[in-house]
């Protein structure tokens, strides 16, 4: 048996305890001080999930090529820097560079990550390949190939993944992505997009996709953002690569709104998919949330979003956890 004491996050906040564990399983969840000596104290949290990453192109980053501040230029398809040095890369690069993030996330507690998988079928085989005997879970959102509908595609595609996640209503012509999401919802599967993140992007026709989240929103105006709130739809902000373009989330007013914010880490060739790090990020550079609040954002709430089980930390649930300092946020133990 060990004993792991702190303060734990529970649905309804932290409380002050201790957890009782017998190999993978959790046998007690306890207020107060623990009879034994824990192996461990600090913060007590679910083990993470990182709600939006592209770890394909984490092989960019070891390349040493210098990036262009310009998201258009960088990751807009098919001709931003980044997809062309994707089909210039070799699947081992590729694969191995997937892997490094892998495991920056392990160390880092992250159980579950939402990954934007370009290059179609190909680029769900590299995740899954690298991901062979790891017990991180990925959601993948995959890509068509090409900025346009194809039905034999997309069934391939939705077969061996989680749902599909594109890159803007901005690329594509709106006939061909409008198809592109019927067939999603079709087959009950995630539907995710970027929204007005360079550009202020019309609202009813993102919202006419039906997407079950979105990624940025920074150029939103504050009736879009009611718009997203009213029809109960999470916005996932990235900061720290916002901030790598000069970017900047208005977070203050999305929860002023009460939009339901979680977080992310996006591309790997900019910042590490740590998410510990990014939500320490913002505790520095933005006011708008307790530091509990952040922790629930990237733990119970994206679990929700997900339609995962939330009964975790609990008796007899799974020894998902991860202990972090509590003033640096720095992982102390990640449960096996």
């Amino acid at each position: 048996m060990k004993y792991i004491s702190g303060k734990i996050l529970t649905k309804e906040g932290f409380q002050k305890g201790y957890l009782k564990i017998n190999e993978n399983k959790i046998i007690e969840v306890e207020k107060g001080i623990s009879p034994s000596r824990p192996i461990v104290k600090g913060l007590i949290l679910p083990t993470l999930i990182n709600m939006h990453t592209h770890i394909g192109d984490s092989f960019i980053k070891d390349r040493g090529v210098p990036l262009p501040r310009n998201i258009e230029e960088l990751v807009a398809p098919p001709g931003g820097i980044k997809h062309k040095l994707l089909k210039e890369a070799s699947e081992k690069e590729i694969i191995t560079g997937i892997k490094k993030s892998i495991d920056v996330m392990k160390r880092n507690g992250t159980k579950i990550f939402c990954d934007f998988r370009e290059n179609g079928i190909s680029g769900i085989q590299q995740l899954k390949k690298a991901l062979e005997s790891s017990r991180i879970s990925p959601v993948i959102l995959s890509r068509p190939s090409n900025l346009y509908y194809n039905k034999k595609e997309m069934d391939l595609l939705l077969e061996n993944s989680d749902g599909i996640g594109l890159s803007s209503i901005s690329d594509w012509d709106y006939s061909e992505i409008i198809k592109v999401a019927k067939h999603v919802k079709n087959k009950k599967k995630f539907f995710a997009i970027h929204a007005s993140e360079r550009v202020r992007e019309d609202i009813d026709s993102i919202l006419d996709l039906k997407p079950d989240f979105l990624i940025h929103m920074i150029k939103a105006y504050e009736s879009d953002l009611i718009r997203v709130k009213e029809n109960n739809i999470p916005i996932v902000v990235c900061t720290r690569a916002n901030s790598f373009f000069g970017l900047r989330p208005n977070l203050d007013l999305m929860k002023k709104l009460g939009v339901n914010i979680l977080f992310g880490t996006d591309n790997a060739m900019l910042v590490a998919p740590n998410i510990l790090e990014e939500i320490n990020f913002v505790i520095n550079n933005f006011k708008t949330f307790k530091k509990s609040e952040l922790l629930f954002k990237i733990s119970y709430e994206p679990r929700k979003a997900l339609n995962l089980d939330c009964n975790i930390l609990s008796p007899n649930s799974k020894a998902e956890f991860v202990v972090v300092d509590e003033k640096t946020l720095k992982p102390l133990y990640v449960s096996a």
